[in-house]
C-alpha cells in the first residue's frame, strides 16, 4: 500500500489498515467561502479568535464541550490507533435511519458564546467511489445552507452553514450515506464562517 494512495475498496473490516495523514486544506469544499462567508462592516462588533476552530470532532475526540458530540451509525470500524489519521470507515447498507451515517451535535453557549452567531460544520471524508449523501442539520429557527442530496466522489469537505444560532440552541449537523462506496470520516471541524470586510 502506498502512502500517498491508501487502499479505500470494499468494507473496512477486510481492508488493511488506512496508515496515510489526510491534508484537510487539500480537500475540495461542497460550499464556497462565499456562500458561507459572513460579511461585516468597519461598525461591527468581531468575536476573536474568529480564524481558529471552535472545536473539531474526530475518532480521537468524540465529545467537546457540554452538549457537543459524535454519532457514528452503523460504521464498520473506527480505527483510533493506526500510524496515519485515525476515522471511521463505512459500507452502505439499509439501516432503521435510513444509512450509515455521522452527525455532530453543538451548542455554541457551551464554548463562551452569548450572542446570536454564524458557524460552519465541515465533515472531513474520503470516498472510494461514487457515493450519495444526504446533508441535514438543525439551527434553531433558521434553515441551514449546504443541505439536502448530495453525490460527493474522492476527498471531500462537505460544509453546512448554521446561521442565526442563539448561544443556548443545541445545533446538530449531519451526513447520512443512501447509496453508492464505501468511504471514511477522518473528523468534522466546528468554527466560524470566514469574514468578508465591507468598508
Amino acid at each position: 500500500m502506498s502512502s500517498e494512495t491508501p487502499n479505500r475498496g470494499g468494507r473496512a473490516g477486510e481492508d488493511a489498515e488506512v496508515a496515510v495523514q489526510i491534508d484537510p486544506a487539500t480537500f475540495e469544499k461542497t460550499q464556497s467561502l462565499t456562500d458561507i462567508a459572513h460579511r461585516i462592516s468597519v461598525h461591527d462588533v468581531i468575536t476573536f479568535p474568529w480564524f481558529r476552530p471552535i472545536d473539531t470532532i474526530s475518532p480521537t475526540h468524540t465529545v467537546g464541550k457540554g452538549r457537543t458530540n459524535l454519532t457514528l451509525i452503523a460504521s464498520d470500524i473506527m480505527q483510533t490507533d493506526t500510524t496515519g489519521t485515525p476515522y471511521a470507515s463505512f459500507t452502505y447498507r439499509p439501516t432503521p435511519s435510513g444509512g450509515p451515517g455521522v452527525s455532530v451535535h453543538f451548542t455554541p453557549g457551551d464554548y463562551g458564546a452569548t450572542a446570536v452567531g454564524d458557524y460552519v460544520v465541515t465533515f472531513v471524508i474520503a470516498t472510494n467511489g461514487s457515493v450519495n449523501l444526504t446533508v441535514g442539520g438543525f439551527a434553531g429557527g433558521t434553515t441551514p445552507t449546504g443541505l439536502g442530496a448530495r453525490t460527493v466522489n474522492g476527498n471531500v469537505a462537505v460544509v453546512v452553514g448554521l446561521k442565526h444560532v442563539p448561544p443556548t440552541q443545541v445545533t446538530y449537523a449531519s451526513i447520512q450515506q443512501t447509496g453508492g462506496a464505501g468511504w471514511q470520516w477522518y473528523r468534522t471541524v466546528i468554527e466560524y464562517p470566514p469574514l468578508i470586510l465591507q468598508l
